[in-house]
């Protein structure tokens, strides 16, 4: 069977977006089924991360994620000599687990076939990263195990550091950038472009 990545270039050369295939990958699935799955864990997950970070820098970290999740997935690829496509939903979706498992150690989780048996956030995510740690050393395909590290290590890295480095800093530049605008506006009497 054969495998295509497609990959967008944009043939306008006025145009600032160059390349975009790691921000798509971010909603590339597999089957439906790999679909449907990533959605349960998003919609499982969804409420906490967003009371944690809030809509706009959920929206922020998941699209970050996902283009950090594909990259890891390529370089492993690329070390290994396998040529396949990255899908940087599950590593993004990874993101969210581990940032919330991250943040609230203790909340209890359970399997949704297997309700009666429970277990703390910190130990699924420690779980989930032996699994595909071992997956990558292995060389297991039954999933792309270096897109989830990737993505679980993201988590854990930006709730634990990233916001405070990134995103409380960025309030300077978001200041420049509505007073650069205010005052282009305030030229000419419209908005430019």
């Amino acid at each position: 069977m054969r495998r295509i990545m497609f990959t967008y270039f944009t043939s306008d050369p006025s145009s600032k977006a160059l390349c975009s295939p790691m921000l798509l990958s971010t909603f590339s699935h597999f089957s439906l089924f790999h679909m449907a799955a990533n959605m349960y864990v998003l919609w499982s997950f969804s409420s906490s991360i967003v009371s944690l970070l809030g809509c706009e820098q959920f929206i922020a970290v998941y699209l970050s994620a996902g283009v950090i999740s594909s990259f890891v997935s390529y370089v492993a690829k690329m070390a290994t000599g396998r040529f396949e496509p990255s899908l940087g939903a599950s590593g993004a979706i990874m993101t969210v687990l581990a940032a919330v498992c991250t943040k609230m150690p203790e909340a209890k989780l359970a399997i949704i076939f297997l309700p009666m048996f429970t277990f703390t956030a910190g130990s699924a995510l420690k779980a989930i990263i032996a699994f595909d740690t071992a997956g990558l050393a292995l060389g297991w395909r039954l999933f792309d195990h270096a897109a989830h590290l990737g993505g679980a290590l993201f988590g854990m890295w930006y709730v634990t550091y990233g916001h405070e480095l990134i995103w409380k800093n960025r309030e300077p530049l978001v200041k420049a950038w509505h007073e650069m605008r205010t005052k282009s506006t305030g030229k000419g009497g419209g908005r430019s472009n």
